[in-house]
């Protein structure tokens, strides 16, 4: 059997991913979470990092979104 040595990459977690992201990128994208001196980060082939990279982008605007909205129906004014 020949082993194949596949390169692994590392991609900086960035502040305020939530632990349920980062949870669905590790079971969805082959990814290992990894302790550096200079924080957490994704380990893996880039290919897989460059899905999670989207997906975390995805997950974040869509809690962005969720949030304004629900700070714009907090602060309307009563009728």
């Amino acid at each position: 059997m020949v082993e194949e040595n596949v390169e692994k990459f590392e991609m900086r977690i960035p502040p305020g991913v939530s632990g349920q992201i980062i949870a669905h990128v590790m079971d969805n994208y082959d990814l290992e979470v990894k302790q550096t001196d200079s924080g957490p980060v994704f380990e893996g082939e880039i290919k897989n990092l460059e899905d999670a990279r989207d997906y975390i982008v995805k997950a974040l605007n869509e809690r962005i979104a969720e949030l304004e909205r629900k700070n714009s129906d907090e602060t309307k004014s009563p009728k």
